[in-house]
């Protein structure tokens, strides 16, 4: 297969559809039909059922999307490579971040850097946890930040800062004005929890293992900010990282910090065959003043530890 049959192949695995990829792709549909009919016959294999005007793959289409999928990988990974040398060393950075981190940290992080270095450019993706290994091991990024431990000895992982839980209760449960704040009774009520890909997942399940009881899972969701949004809207409560509670715009909420519960690590990750440029380590630098910066200005710090211990 030749490259443009890969990105055709691609282009009419991702749509379904002959016409579709010809539009993804802008060119006409029968150049598509025609380019996948050569590719069969070149193959020897049928790899599209037609359908009622759409392609549904065969089983053996599937097994080439997969290594079709390596291979595009491979060439942006060399685009990226080419494209960076029209730069001059340390004017370009390459930023990914867990989804908390990436709401308000980061971005803050970014602007400072930009204020202080108008030439650099940064370019930012927010990952989950297994996509952020898989791009600092393949050199496909230069700096990671991350709310999961990244857990390879080819990385370089350190801990820049901590996050905490707090209960996310609707405005006007009756929950979010006490004095002194009930824990079993917050457990007991209709909990919006992280699915298993979430990188919170771990760290809450444990805690609140350790408190015992059960509870009622009503929601699932994948990060910390849908988590608020499905309080916000009375689904249910939920147990969020402060990060995530100090980006959610919306008044729907109250949030209130988990008695007696642990913080847990922040940590920064580079390739160590690929050292951070001193632009890197600026920009690292920063990241860590606007976590404490953040985090100081929290609301919630407002109110006392002593006024906050559990009712159990």
């Amino acid at each position: 297969m030749n490259l443009r049959q890969i990105e055709v192949f691609r282009a009419v695995m991702l749509t379904g559809s002959m016409t579709d990829a010809a539009k993804l792709l802008h060119v006409s549909q029968p150049g598509v039909s025609r380019l996948i009919r050569h590719l069969e016959i070149q193959l020897g294999v049928a790899l599209f059922e037609r359908r009622n005007g759409r392609v549904v793959a065969t089983a053996k289409a599937r097994a080439l999307y997969a290594e079709v999928e390596n291979v595009y990988r491979g060439v942006h990974h060399l685009q990226d490579i080419a494209s960076r040398l029209s730069y001059a060393e340390n004017t370009m950075l390459r930023v990914i971040a867990s989804a908390s981190v990436g709401l308000e940290a980061v971005p803050r992080a970014t602007a400072q850097l930009l204020d202080e270095k108008p030439n650099i450019k940064v370019c930012f993706e927010s990952l989950p946890t297994r996509e952020i290994s898989r791009l600092l091991l393949s050199e496909e990024a230069d700096l990671a930040i991350s709310t999961a431990p990244l857990e390879h000895p080819a990385l370089d992982v350190r801990v820049i800062g901590h996050w905490s839980m707090l209960f996310a209760l609707p405005s006007g449960h009756p929950l979010a004005d006490r004095p002194e704040f009930s824990l079993s009774e917050a457990l007991s009520q209709r909990l919006i929890v992280y699915s298993h890909e979430a990188p919170q997942t771990k760290l809450i399940d444990l805690w609140m293992e350790q408190q015992g009881g059960g509870r009622q899972a009503c929601v699932e969701v994948r990060s910390g900010n849908a988590a608020c949004a499905m309080a916000a809207a009375g689904a249910g409560v939920a147990i969020v990282d402060d990060l995530s509670a100090l980006a959610f715009k919306q008044h729907d909420l109250v949030f209130v910090p988990v008695p007696g519960a642990p913080q847990f690590p922040i940590y920064s990750a580079s390739n160590l065959s690929q050292p951070l440029s001193s632009i890197g380590q600026q920009f690292l630098g920063l990241v860590q003043d606007q976590l404490q910066a953040l985090q100081a200005g929290a609301p919630w710090h407002q109110r006392s530890v002593e006024s906050l211990m559990p009712q159990v």
